[in-house]
């Protein structure tokens, strides 16, 4: 449409070729009749049209520099692919080609410090297959411990407060056999906009959870300087932004930090369900709201891209990494309590069946390397 557009224009705006003395005359004699009533309203109504189209374009020019230049300037990272640490054979793996892995990290700030220095209170891998839409959580527990991407051994929350996100993604392409290249920041202020903005989500509250909830979202409404509603019954129930932020931190019930990160999850997949049942122009509007609350990979015309189609996809399955089977807690010396991958290459297996539904995934020489430390190194307080 736009090249069709400009050539109108240029045969619009031609420039008069030379007339020979002939045509002058005729051309003259042309001139003196008068153009009808109904041929001057139809000039002037396709001036106008010309000038409306003209005044679109400039404004639709206008939005998407200014969406641009507030992305760059406060919420975008461009990471450079050969900082991005892949195992060696990870990037041909086929089956893997067909998904899109998306690291999401909820981090420990009320400050707005989201590039690092800061804790990630959740670490979170959404898979996409982009054949179907469909998508599979998965959690990758915060007291994990892995190899922070620097042949440092600590809790896996380490590596964002350390390196920021780069350093964070790493970690998981390193310890997983992953290739993860894009992610989503957001602190506890972002999260809160985010669902007040989408009328809040439904969640249901046990009666261990309201002492719990009810301090985790005092806390953070006295940091942030906001007024908060206690929950005062349990049930099924909707809750705002500060609610459900406190909801996602609770951790003193039974279940420990493995039913947080399922807090977690249920309150995305509640938050995914109400996106889908706004229009794009809201979506937008949200965007745009927390843009200075996130952190991100992402440029605006794919944000856009991706608020258009939500409606599209769909989370099929939730889960944890370390697998419950073949995981174990214990204090790892200095490193405090850690969650531990009992054989971390079985986990690797696991996750792959999991996510891409590859059976009986062998894990990369690197993977098995990190396992067999792992497997010494916490040996020793664990028997």
């Amino acid at each position: 449409m736009a090249s069709n557009y400009m050539d109108e224009n240029e045969l619009e705006y031609e420039k008069p070729r030379k007339k020979s003395s002939q045509g002058k005359k005729k051309a003259a004699a042309n001139g003196n009749k008068k153009l009808s009533k109904k041929a001057r309203e139809k000039k002037r109504r396709r001036r106008i049209i010309l000038f409306l189209v003209e005044v679109v374009i400039l404004v639709v020019m206008l939005v998407v520099l200014w969406g641009v230049t507030k992305t760059e300037k406060v919420g975008k990272l461009d990471i450079p692919e050969d900082e991005i640490i892949v195992n060696e054979g990870v990037e041909d793996i086929e089956v893997m080609k067909g998904y899109w892995n998306i690291a999401l990290f909820g981090v420990d700030s009320t400050t707005g410090a989201l590039t690092k220095n800061t804790r990630s209170d959740t670490i979170m891998i959404a898979s996409i297959n982009l054949d179907t839409k469909e998508i599979k959580l998965v959690s990758v527990y915060r007291d994990t411990f892995l190899n922070l991407g620097d042949d440092v051994y600590n809790k896996c929350t380490t590596a964002y407060a350390k390196g920021g996100p780069k350093q964070a993604m790493n970690m998981l392409n390193q310890n997983l056999d992953l290739h993860i290249t894009d992610f989503v920041t957001i602190g506890f202020e972002g999260l809160i906009d985010v669902i007040d903005s989408l009328g809040g989500v439904t969640i249901p509250v046990t009666d261990a959870e309201i002492e719990h909830l009810n301090n985790y979202q005092k806390c953070i409404a006295e940091d942030l300087k906001r007024v908060y509603t206690p929950v005062e019954s349990s049930g099924t129930q909707l809750l705002d932004g500060l609610q459900a932020t406190g909801y996602c931190r609770i951790r003193y019930t039974k279940g420990d930090d493995f039913k947080r990160a399922e807090r977690q999850r249920t309150v995305l997949k509640e938050v995914m369900k109400q996106a889908q049942g706004a229009s794009v122009g809201q979506l937008t509007d949200i965007a745009n709201g927390v843009f200075d609350k996130v952190y991100t990979s992402f440029d605006i015309s794919e944000i856009i891209e991706l608020l258009g189609d939500v409606s599209e996809y769909k989370i099929v399955a939730d889960g944890g990494f370390p697998e419950e089977s073949i995981r174990s807690t214990g204090n790892i010396g200095s490193k405090g309590s850690c969650v531990i991958p009992e054989n971390l290459a079985d986990n690797v297996t696991w996750l792959h069946e999991y996510l891409f539904e590859e059976s009986g995934y062998i894990p990369s020489k690197e993977v098995q390397e990190y396992s067999a430390y792992i497997e010494e190194e916490t040996g020793k307080y664990l028997h």
